[in-house]
């Protein structure tokens, strides 16, 4: 049969007629609804030339590409018997059974001669989002384990698609985009962290030359997958351009016995003629979907910045006389409560309230927070143990890697794959949460794994989060890792928050959350209000532009507010009152990002689901390229529907450095249709360097 799936503007077509593994012909624009005939006529169409020196049969790519099928690129599956001579390459499989619904496929291919099965799952959501994963199956009798080298989802691009982009980063400058052009071979991210890691790919784009935000087609690719894994686009003389993901499995990692299955990861793919706007305005409407926030986003206050080790309850008690007075709505206590830790060099394992420094207990201080409207959060890094701490000392066991390997910020990783540390580490936050009325938990994670394996680590983890969830449902999470180190699809099904970056410097904060923002919606991005110098950068910023950074995200705040004056705390109690006001569009609206000539600037904005109201932000990185900044065009908005353009002052105004501001700011705003702004645009101020305006446009 040929498979026709279609949904919200894209299509995907399958040709899994007779025996041999099936192949993707087609993902991308909708092609409109096609008849039997049609889709034989498809797929004819698209049976290649044999060329020269090649197999001799028509060069195709299937779903599991081999070497068996003439596929000399990297392989979408290798198996092998250890101590045998049945190897990844040999495997030839044959398609057995197919199952589909208007939306999904199932596609079984065994070779029987190898006693492996292989069933590749492919849905395609009502948003055009294309899910893929594959599980392979043991089917060999007893005493013969199969050891799973590689499983990976491989997809096809036109190869009009000759320009990548990705990411890297390193800790507090996460999501640093790169771009580059595919040539012959294979562009490939291998990540070894143990974790997605500060350098993480994050999504993999190919698209055509000179795709933006906002114009050109791309097809992304995303591993939904918390542990090591590979990325590739590979481009072939034999065969079409690919791109592939899978987890990066270490040899021997996973070994089935007879009747065993591995799973692979979700490959998330998206298909956008509107360039990477496109692929957001897809992926945030499916996250939502299924998303695991259930209510507003609080307005959180973390105490690290604020106190760091130094947990002394009268201090945290003025602290939080302070966050009720500018409205806050969640008080977490960072790291330093437990038994012994007055530093980061020890203590971490040992899960019991400090007796010394909390003689009462936590109580005291959740009264207290609870007493002034807030509720309660606390930090944890369940997966780390310091050498020095009574766990460590008592269960080496129970750490993982050489005893004489370096350790990482002064830490060791706890094996959460050992049943006992994973009931120790299950009952301890059980505890916790049950002794204690405390609504969130900052999850952290702040080193990389470097010694066992990454997969049972990382399914014990979300075995952990998920047994976590059941016994406490009503308890937010977020995944913390030094920053933004572990943030991906596969980890989102398990939280409602993640700390996009241990920086809270707004002009690296500008990029950070931009790019972080593709893939995951402004609802789960933790920003935060830090101080006016930045414990990560030294750099000083001004109120006006760290408060505009902050509002576009889960607000927070990271600033001993016992330190601000009353000036400061009334401007950020505004701004808190404008970020409640806004929630509702900033959590829910369809994200923009405006492209611009000026490396200097950007624009960026939320627009409502009914696009009747949108916040639009205009940045100054740095020093403009020009005097009279081009004017703002507003994408997105009814075209046919007039807005009231207004600067939206959050009280501690932007700075310019214009002798006389355009004509409309002077009048207070200007009413001009979506059509409008999206092609001509409004005039804007010229900002100095490090400063932002924001706008409200309402329909009227």
């Amino acid at each position: 049969m040929i498979h026709h799936l279609r949904a919200a503007g894209v299509s995907l077509i399958v040709d899994a007629r007779g025996t041999k593994v099936p192949t993707i012909l087609h993902w991308g624009a909708d092609v409109g609804e096609l008849a039997t005939d049609s889709l034989i006529a498809v797929a004819d169409g698209l049976t290649p030339a044999i060329p020269p020196s090649s197999i001799d049969a028509p060069p195709r790519l299937s779903l599991l590409p081999t070497v068996f099928d003439g596929w000399s690129g990297r392989p979408g599956v290798g198996v092998h018997r250890p101590g045998g001579t049945d190897k990844s390459n040999l495997l030839a499989l044959r398609l057995i059974d197919q199952q589909a619904t208007d939306t999904s496929l199932a596609l079984t291919t065994s070779d029987q001669r190898a006693a492996v099965t292989v069933v590749s799952t492919i849905e395609l959501t009502p948003q055009g989002v294309l899910r893929v994963r594959h599980t392979v199956r043991n089917d060999a009798e007893a005493d013969r384990p199969l050891a799973v080298d590689a499983l990976a989802v491989v997809l096809p691009v036109p190869d009009r698609a000759t320009e990548l982009l990705d990411f890297t980063g390193l800790w507090t400058h996460e999501r640093t985009p790169q771009r580059h052009r595919l040539g012959q071979g294979a562009w490939t991210r291998e990540h070894r962290h143990g974790r997605p890691g500060h350098d993480d790919a994050f999504l993999s784009v190919a698209g055509a030359p000179g795709f933006d935000f906002r114009s050109g087609e791309v097809w992304a690719t995303h591993l939904a997958w918390s542990g090591d894994k590979v990325i590739w686009s590979e481009r072939s003389p034999l065969g079409p351009v690919v791109t592939g993901s899978g987890e990066l499995l270490a040899p021997g990692e996973v070994t089935l016995a007879p009747g065993e299955t591995y799973e692979s990861p979700w490959t998330v793919a998206v298909y956008s003629d509107a360039g990477l706007d496109g692929v957001s305005a897809r992926l945030h409407p499916w996250i939502r979907s299924w998303s695991t926030i259930t209510k507003p986003r609080p307005v959180v206050l973390n105490t690290w910045e604020a106190v760091y080790f130094d947990h002394d309850l009268p201090t945290l008690l003025t602290l939080v006389e302070q966050a009720k007075r500018v409205g806050v709505e969640r008080f977490v206590l960072d790291d330093g409560w437990f038994t012994g830790r007055t530093d980061d060099r020890r203590a971490l394992g040992d899960w019991f309230v400090d007796p010394e420094r909390w003689a009462g207990g936590l109580s005291p201080l959740i009264d207290a927070v609870t007493g002034a409207g807030m509720d309660f959060g606390l930090w944890v890094e369940p997966e780390m143990v310091n050498p020095d701490s009574e766990l460590a000392r008592t269960h080496p066991e129970w750490v993982l890697g050489h005893p004489d390997a370096p350790t990482w910020r002064f830490q060791r990783v706890l094996d959460l794959g050992n049943p006992d540390a994973f009931a120790y580490l299950l009952g301890r936050l059980d505890a916790l949460l049950t002794e204690y009325d405390i609504a969130f938990l900052k999850w952290d994670h702040n080193r990389d794994l470097l010694g066992g394996s990454a997969h049972r680590q990382t399914t014990a983890l979300y075995r952990l989060l998920d047994e976590v969830r059941a016994l406490h449902p009503g308890v937010d999470i977020e995944s913390c890792a030094s920053g933004g180190a572990r943030i991906d699809l596969g980890i989102l099904e398990r939280v409602e928050r993640v700390w996009t970056s241990d920086t809270n410097d707004p002009l690296e904060r500008q990029s950070i959350q931009r790019y972080t923002g593709l893939a995951v919606p402004p609802e789960y991005l933790g920003g935060h209000l830090g101080a006016a110098r930045s414990h990560t950068t030294w750099r000083t910023s001004d109120l006006a532009f760290r408060l505009a950074t902050a509002l576009f995200g889960s607000a927070g705040i990271e600033w001993n507010l016992n330190e601000a004056s009353d000036a400061e705390l009334d401007l950020i109690a505004a701004w808190i009152a404008h970020y409640k006001r806004l929630r509702p569009l900033l959590h829910t609206g369809e994200v923009v990002r405006m492209d611009s000539a000026d490396p200097a600037l950007q624009a960026h904005g939320v627009i409502a689901q009914d696009r009747s109201s949108a916040i639009v932000a205009q940045v100054a990185l740095a020093a403009p390229l020009t005097a009279i900044p081009a004017p703002l065009r507003v994408p997105g908005l009814d075209p046919e529907r007039r807005y009231r353009v207004r600067p939206l002052d959050l009280g501690a105004p932007a700075r310019s450095i214009q002798d006389v501001p355009p004509v409309w700011l002077t009048e207070g705003s200007v009413v001009l249709t979506g059509r409008t702004l999206a092609e001509v645009g409004i005039a804007m101020p010229l900002l100095a360097p490090e400063q932002a305006q924001l706008f409200t446009l309402d329909a009227q």
